[in-house]
């Protein structure tokens, strides 16, 4: 099975290929970036298919990150992903970030809680906490960096995300053993691909996680009052 994976939920944009069974992706790309996704997506798709043999109509499988993440990052994966599988006749299915992120730790921490931490904005981080071995511990949740290190238990946990050292500093705070293993911004792109794999497309719809509105106002002075 060949996948195509996307991911713009975080402070990249990102694509690989990758071939079930093997290691590395036949072709990947990313680019770091908190704005700009839209404009940059789909050339960074097109540069990434162009490197790899039999193009589109060689996919099996397009995966995407659904979230936690930025609304208009999300949207534009989302929408995206969709357009492809379609086009191609072939399945979709949805990655959450927090999965991405803490999935290279699994059955490599024995003893330890994995947790992922990622910046949710305003003290505010997209949190949740698994066993060694990948059980759910911690539900996925936005809570502060104080709420999320007291969630994580007796530990000892290693952190992963963008905010893993914001809630290590708590954790440290409140005596537990933790250790930040990775802060990237956003998840490895073939990580996406390989739980993309494995993913049911039944049970993981490419539809976006928001744990969160969207930052915006309405403008309600524009609008005319309802009668």
């Amino acid at each position: 099975m060949r996948i195509l994976a996307i991911d713009t939920a975080l402070g990249a944009c990102s694509a690989c290929v990758l071939d079930a069974g093997e290691a590395q992706p036949l072709a990947s790309e990313q680019l770091a970036m908190d704005r700009g996704h839209a404009e940059a997506l789909m050339p960074l798709v097109e540069r990434v298919m162009n490197a790899v043999e039999g193009g589109f109509s060689s996919l099996d499988r397009v995966a995407v990150t659904v979230g936690p993440g930025s609304y208009t990052g999300l949207r534009v994966g989302v929408s995206a992903a969709r357009a492809i599988a379609f086009a191609a006749g072939i399945p979709s299915v949805g990655v959450t970030t927090v999965a991405a992120c803490a999935a290279p730790l699994i059955g490599r921490e024995p003893g330890r809680v994995i947790a992922a931490a990622l910046d949710a904005r305003h003290g505010q981080v997209w949190f949740q906490a698994l066993s060694a071995e990948g059980k759910p511990l911690v539900s996925l949740r936005q809570v502060s960096y104080r709420d999320a290190a007291r969630a994580i238990g007796a530990g000892p946990v290693s952190l992963v995300g963008s905010s893993a050292l914001a809630v290590a500093n708590e954790a440290w705070a409140i005596g537990l053993d933790a250790v930040v293993v990775d802060s990237a911004r956003a998840p490895d792109i073939a990580w996406v691909a390989r739980l993309g794999l494995i993913a049911d497309p039944e049970t993981a719809p490419p539809r976006p996680l928001y744990l969160k509105a969207p930052e915006t106002t309405p403008q309600d002075k524009a609008r005319l009052p309802r009668r």
